[in-house]
């Protein structure tokens, strides 16, 4: 049932900086991971406030908590970079658009979004940097195979992409659902279509974006085809759901229940371990990692500041307490990024609004 979108999903895995297929050249990276600080006899720039905007990819008061020492390593690097920052002010949007839509606004000044979001807000928004995350120690496009290599956990190895996965919970439906993956057997679309979904907003790659190609490729559907899909307004609350039983399956990111792995007993009431009472029951193709991007409205943006942006962003994740603070988005450092990298995330958005487009 492979469709038109099976060849978009082909050329995501050897497109630029995709899957290893390609990555920044070396060059690129060593020159950007050594920045020379400005010249001590030039007088600084002042910039009186700095919005930062996340997206609530994680629950927002822990987002918000752990990136508190960013403002001071922020404002550190920049005066360094020439520019003086009065305050570093850090926001959770409430949903991904939210945050696209305050970068093309110009109310936030900088956002860390996924590629998705980006490509989708590019109008009003410059991508900046591409984040580097540690790899898994499961990377196989069959479900199956990480039920049988649980837990995930990760290596040394340094990735600009990751994975979405299906995910099914201790629900009737999930456990059947996952009894016949692990059996060696297809499912259905009534297989898939009788269980209640968790999705993410329409510009979440892991949460929307790259399950509906999942959903095209294997039964010639999109998430708006399914007859029971809910929307979560955060990773966390759509494990909560899933715990509880009222939905079936969630689309996550790869790494997920490791990050959830102590809130599955510990606040979601359940007994046994995430990794017994949930498995993969969809696996999508490799995503382009996550965007440091900036507004194109913003009145304190301009070349030169883009540039000392970078740099600091670059020189904060070369640190221990920088790596400390970009962990919460699993981010392990930072490469230069060009706009032409996120192509097939736009091709992605193409397809995705085709099909809600015939839906």
């Amino acid at each position: 049932m492979k469709k038109a979108s099976t060849l978009l999903l082909t050329g995501l895995l050897c497109a630029s900086l995709l899957a290893g297929c390609g990555s920044t050249p070396a060059s690129s990276a060593a020159a950007a991971s050594s920045v020379a600080p400005s010249s001590a006899a030039a007088a600084n720039k002042t910039i009186d406030k700095l919005t930062v905007a996340f997206v609530p990819s994680r629950e927002p008061d822990e987002i918000i908590t752990a990136t508190e020492p960013l403002k001071q390593l922020l404002t550190d690097e920049l005066a360094k970079q020439g520019y003086d920052v009065g305050e570093v002010d850090i926001t959770v949007g409430t949903s991904y658009e939210a945050v696209g839509e305050a970068l093309s606004a110009g109310t936030a000044d900088v956002g860390l979004i996924p590629g998705g979001t980006y490509a989708l807000y590019d109008d009003g928004c410059d991508v900046l940097l591409t984040a580097t995350r540690d790899g898994l120690s499961i990377d196989s496009d069959s479900a199956k195979d990480w039920n049988d290599q649980k837990p995930t956990e990760a290596t040394d190895k340094q990735v600009t992409f990751y994975r979405a996965l299906i995910i099914a919970g201790p629900s009737e439906k999930g456990k059947a659902l996952a009894a016949k993956i692990n059996s060696g057997e297809a499912l259905t679309w009534d297989d898939i279509n009788g269980a209640n979904w968790s999705i993410m907003g329409s510009s979440s790659p892991a949460g929307y974006i790259y399950p509906s190609l999942w959903l095209q490729d294997n039964f010639s559907k999109s998430i708006l085809d399914l007859s029971h899909a809910v929307q979560s307004d955060s990773y966390g609350s759509a494990f909560a759901r899933l715990a509880s039983g009222q939905i079936d399956v969630l689309c996550t990111y790869a790494d997920a229940r490791r990050d959830y792995v102590d809130k599955w007993t510990s606040e979601y009431g359940m007994t046994n371990s995430i990794w017994d009472d949930t498995a993969v029951v969809g696996v999508t193709a490799p995503i382009y990692n996550d965007t440091i991007s900036v507004s194109k409205t913003s009145p304190i943006m301009d070349d030169a500041f883009k540039t000392a942006l970078q740099n600091a962003f670059i020189n904060i994740g070369n640190t221990e307490e920088g790596k400390a603070v970009i962990s919460i988005y699993s981010h392990k450092g930072y490469q230069v990024a060009k706009s032409s990298d996120y192509d097939n995330e736009r091709a992605a958005q193409k397809m995705i609004q085709s099909l809600n487009a015939a839906g």
